[in-house]
């Protein structure tokens, strides 16, 4: 991961922004600013992370060897991203669609503020960010109920 200034990206330029900028090696498209997320694991310990804008929860700890699963590659099809938000940060975060509420419903130990991993986008209203991992995950996913 590369960490750099805007105002070295932007020598010529007459504005003094000083934002840092987080990108990985794949590339400039997943550059953008840096957002904190604190991750509380299983065991209670709690990991402080600087993510891009942009980046999902499910991505973000697959990148820093955290316990998330992700069985499904993050099409929100399982539930083994299953995370719970801090309620402070909670309604910051766009409603869940009919499809993630359907794999909520087969997450292990869900709360109101429970969420898929995949499907939160960090914004910079989201800086700050507290997740827990739940102690344990279903691998159940939607092709399971399907008619064969």
């Amino acid at each position: 991961m590369v960490m750099f200034t805007t105002r070295s990206l932007a020598k010529s330029m007459s504005s003094h922004i000083v934002a840092l900028i987080v990108c990985r090696p794949e590339g400039l498209l997943t550059c953008g600013l840096r957002i904190h997320v604190t991750f509380i694991t299983r065991e209670g310990d709690q990991v402080h992370i600087d993510a891009a804008e942009g980046d999902n929860l499910l991505d973000v700890a697959q990148a820093h060897d955290l316990d998330m699963e992700g069985a499904c590659g993050g099409s929100c099809a399982c539930s083994t991203c299953h995370v719970i938000v801090d309620p402070e940060f909670y309604d910051l975060i766009p409603e869940p669609d009919d499809d993630e509420n359907d794999m909520l419903d087969l997450a292990f130990g869900l709360t109101e503020t429970s969420r898929l991993g995949c499907q939160v986008k960090l914004t910079k209203e989201l800086d700050g960010l507290r997740v827990a991992l739940p102690q344990m995950t279903r691998n159940l996913q939607a092709k399971d109920f399907e008619k064969r």
